[in-house]
């Protein structure tokens, strides 16, 4: 096996190529709603819900049972059995999403015309079909190197998706989509599928060329089953009520009337404002990937003073980085989304949102290590619940308040799930987390927001919010001596 690195240069690796990916992204999001404005954003949200969905159905549970079950293996090291793990996962993505395919192919001009309302996605949707299949098997190969802690080799396939996924669909927008948005949903399905087509091709020779001798045949489909299964119910249900939840956003909104395009607005929030709001989460994202597998070869060698550790400081890290960001982008708000969309209204909407960063990251973490210490049945009944409750109340609240309705759904359902998963995690690890950390930075953190406020140009601020914040948290004593100590020894690999 390639030689490993430590968790932290792991998650460094991991963050960089993040970046880099969501920087992209998010410069070829701004590149299409500049091609077919808000509408055809909103349009393009739909069509991705959906396929996000089908995606979610397909996989099944099996990247991160994958990426659980490889773990154990190689934390009891016993790397031979890993093959026969892959070939379960394997045969279970084959089957699962074989089946979500075929009856998306089948049924899309239904889907296009009942739930999406626009029959020109048919297209589109059958396309996303097509590939299906290749999409959850390159999910379970990256879930492995993940797991395999291989990170430069996952990012370096990752960076090649990437680009060739952008590519392929910049082509393809410029030589027949052009301003149509129904043909642009076609080319940005493609260039994804293609991108898959290259991830798994990669993935599977890199894995053959390990040349790992296989163990003696062992069980692994009940072991199977009892980690994918309950993920899959979980990511299905909620993945289902989100789609539902988008689908239903603007017919709901088109009943009040204030909003003169339902479209528009949900384009606007869901396709402008959460690609920049989260840009910056790639970092923690990065984190969280690795924390699933790292978490569960502790608990399978009984690491205890290891798992504790992780907790406590994926927690604190994740908090001020989301305290960080969030005032920066509530300060640089409207000049962002200015810059970017050429939309006020969006720069508005990322303000407010901007608020709920801090949460939004914490949780982030937080349900990465809840999967990683093996609670994937409990992480069903919590998103069971916040997503019934999202649906029930945007339902009731989109035709009375608008987009107003929207962020207090969205405020409401995503704090009853951060804390009822924080509170899991803090159980079954036996921590505890003083009120005091929290409520001093949160007050440091609007001290800080305040005192910038006053300064004359965004670029000023965004130079000195950071200085400022960091100064205020030290004197409050949120961040301590020892915790510049270990950022320097990480650093100085001590």
């Amino acid at each position: 096996m390639p030689k490993k690195l430590p968790i932290f240069y792991s998650a460094l690796l991991l963050t960089g190529v993040n970046l880099l990916l969501r920087a992209v992204g998010t410069s070829f999001q701004v590149y299409i709603s500049g091609r077919i404005g808000a509408a055809g954003v909103g349009l393009l949200q739909l069509v991705m819900s959906v396929g996000h969905l089908a995606m979610v159905a397909g996989m099944a549970g099996i990247r991160t049972a994958a990426m659980y079950l490889t773990a154990e293996e190689l934390g009891r090291k016993r790397e031979g059995n890993v093959t026969w793990v892959l070939s379960a996962c394997f045969l279970y993505s084959i089957l699962c999403s074989g089946l979500v395919a075929a009856a998306i192919y089948l049924f899309a001009p239904q889907i296009a015309a009942v739930w999406i309302g626009d029959v020109r996605t048919i297209d589109a949707l059958r396309l996303y079909a097509a590939f299906l299949p290749v999409t959850c098997l390159s999910g379970v190969m990256s879930g492995y190197f993940t797991a395999a802690n291989r990170i430069g080799t996952l990012a370096a396939v990752e960076v090649a998706e990437q680009l060739a996924s952008m590519a392929a669909t910049m082509l393809a927008l410029t030589l027949w989509a052009g301003s149509d948005a129904a043909r642009a949903c076609q080319c940005v399905v493609l260039g994804g599928c293609l991108g898959s087509i290259l991830t798994l091709g990669c993935l599977v020779v890199l894995r053959l060329r390990e040349h790992v001798k296989p163990s003696d045949l062992i069980p692994v489909r009940s072991r199977l089953m009892q980690a994918a299964v309950p993920l899959a119910l979980a990511d299905v249900l909620k993945s289902g009520i989100n789609t539902t939840e988008n689908l239903m956003v603007p017919k709901r909104l088109a009943l009040n009337t204030r909003v003169e395009s339902p479209l528009a607005a949900f384009g606007c929030v869901s396709g402008m404002v959460f690609p920049v709001m989260m840009f910056p989460a790639c970092i923690l994202f990065g984190l969280s990937e690795l924390l699933i597998p790292e978490l569960a070869r502790c608990a399978a060698a009984g690491s205890r003073q290891r798992i504790t550790y992780l907790v406590r400081r994926s927690l604190k890290v994740a908090m001020l980085y989301g305290l960080l960001f969030c005032g920066l982008l509530y300060l640089l708000a409207e000049n962002l989304c200015q810059t970017l969309y050429g939309n006020a209204e969006a720069g508005q909407y990322l303000k407010l949102y901007a608020l709920l960063v801090p949460m939004l990251y914490c949780d982030a973490i937080t349900d990465a290590m809840t999967k990683g210490l093996g609670q994937q049945k409990v992480c069903v009944r919590y998103n069971i619940l916040t997503s019934a409750m999202d649906v029930a109340f945007l339902y009731v609240l989109l035709p009375k308040y608008g987009m107003d309705g929207y962020f207090l759904s969205f405020l409401v359902t995503h704090v009853v799930n951060f804390v009822l998963s924080l509170r899991r995690l803090l159980k079954i690890t036996g921590e505890a987390l003083p009120f005091s950390i929290p409520a001093l930075s949160v007050t440091g953190t609007l001290a800080a927001v305040w005192t910038v406020s006053h300064l004359s140009t965004p670029g000023l601020q965004a130079a000195v919010y950071p200085i400022v914040l960091g100064c205020l948290l030290y004197l409050l004593r949120v961040i301590r001596q020892e915790d510049v100590s270990w950022l320097k020894n990480l650093i100085l690999k001590k």
